[in-house]
């Protein structure tokens, strides 16, 4: 691994404040110190580093651009710095900030009532407790709507029974955000660690986002209080509003991987010899992919940098952030691809971290609305006819 020294070939951080800039290469320390030693191993025996939660929590890491409670009442471009600095060491340890950020600690400022974020966000953002969120079942992924998970009213609390797969920090998370269906309609309920007939188990075999807790839960018959439902999140479209805000710092965090990727495979490529004893970045196929490659970083950081901006203004919308997910995602991917190419059979060798970004980018291609549905959520935008069935 080649030291980073950053990649900016359009002058954007002219565009960033001081503050911004500060945010930025604090969280790159971090990375560059208590990530890029360990990564490979941790990949390699599929360990998440809960030993990072509390320094991660001390940074600020946690609800950043949330206010109150302990949080840090950053912008949201400060926040997705952070996403992409983080993403440029391990789309794992994202993917844990992601999720403790937008998907639990978002959905209880927005929509929980005042005891609810009194107990649980100071815990969230201090990295005293850890949460999850259950959406995703086996059979609807990308049709949440479908979800069979249900909350049946029972006196004064009610009972639960379903299953949840494919969720990011189950088996650790303190208290989960399940999401199931009531008489009402689809309604949000924090169920802790440790309540009767829930549980929660690994997915072991991922061949992607190894350094990263991926689990089922299992609901059955599952009591709570009435007072765990969320009381302002009603319907399916509370729980969407949750994933634009995780998908808007996944469309940041894509750029840190592409970036990590094309610059290993920049420096690699300026001492790896080949062909009359030349670098290969001499070579015109190879300067082609690096013209290709920092062109379409370029775009994706412009991307995110403006949907930030409209964000902090109030302006940005679930088809903004689903353009800059989808884009930043895919080209991320590609760039993978390209570095992994110029580095020839080297690119599959976990010295190198472009194939652990390529086989994790996989994963965020996929989650959080695939490639193919944010294209239908453009595509409704656009023409006004919705074509998701």
């Amino acid at each position: 691994m080649f030291p980073f020294h950053g990649v900016d070939f359009m002058e954007i951080d002219s565009s960033l404040s001081d503050e911004e800039k500060l945010v930025r290469q604090t969280v790159r320390e971090f990375v560059e110190k208590e990530v890029d030693p360990h990564i490979e191993r941790w990949y390699r025996e599929a360990e998440f580093p809960m030993h990072l939660v509390p320094a991660m929590a001390a940074m600020g890491f946690y609800g950043a651009n949330l206010a109150g409670y302990g949080c840090a009442e950053m912008s949201n471009v400060e926040y997705g710095l952070i996403m992409q600095e983080l993403e440029r060491g391990d789309s794992g340890l994202r993917s844990f900030v992601s999720v403790q950020s937008a998907l639990v600690m978002h959905p209880v400022w927005k929509f929980g009532s005042e005891e609810q974020k009194q107990r649980w966000l100071p815990a969230l953002q201090q990295g005293e407790a850890i949460g999850c969120f259950g959406l995703t079942e086996s059979d609807f992924g990308s049709n949440p709507g479908g979800m069979r998970t249900r909350a049946v009213k029972d006196g004064d609390g009610y009972i639960l029974n379903g299953e949840k797969a494919w969720i990011t920090s189950g088996t650790i998370a303190d208290v989960s955000l399940i999401w199931a269906r009531t008489e009402e309609g689809v309604r949000g309920f924090l169920v802790e660690k440790g309540t009767p007939g829930f549980t929660a188990q690994d997915i072991k075999g991922k061949m992607s986002l190894r350094a990263s807790v991926t689990s089922t839960l299992s609901l059955q018959d599952v009591r709570v209080a009435s007072a765990s439902m969320l009381p302002e999140a009603i319907g399916l479209k509370a729980a969407l509003d949750c994933l634009t805000q995780a998908r808007y710092g996944i469309g940041w965090g894509a750029v840190g991987a592409a970036m990590a990727c094309y610059h290993e495979a920049l420096e690699y490529a300026k001492v790896r010899k080949q062909f009359d004893d030349k670098p290969i970045a001499s070579h015109q196929l190879i300067q082609e992919k690096f013209a290709e490659m920092i062109t379409e970083i370029t775009k994706a950081q412009l991307l995110a940098l403006h949907v930030g901006r409209l964000k902090d203004q109030g302006r940005a919308d679930h088809a903004h952030i689903s353009m800059l997910k989808r884009n930043n995602v895919k080209i991320a991917l590609d760039v993978a691809r390209s570095a992994r190419d110029i580095l020839g059979a080297n690119g599959v060798a976990d010295e190198y971290p472009i194939f652990r970004h390529m086989c994790n980018l996989e994963s965020v291609f996929t989650y959080e609305g695939t490639h193919n549905i944010h294209t239908l959520i453009i595509g409704e935008r656009v023409t006004g006819i919705p074509a998701y069935k």
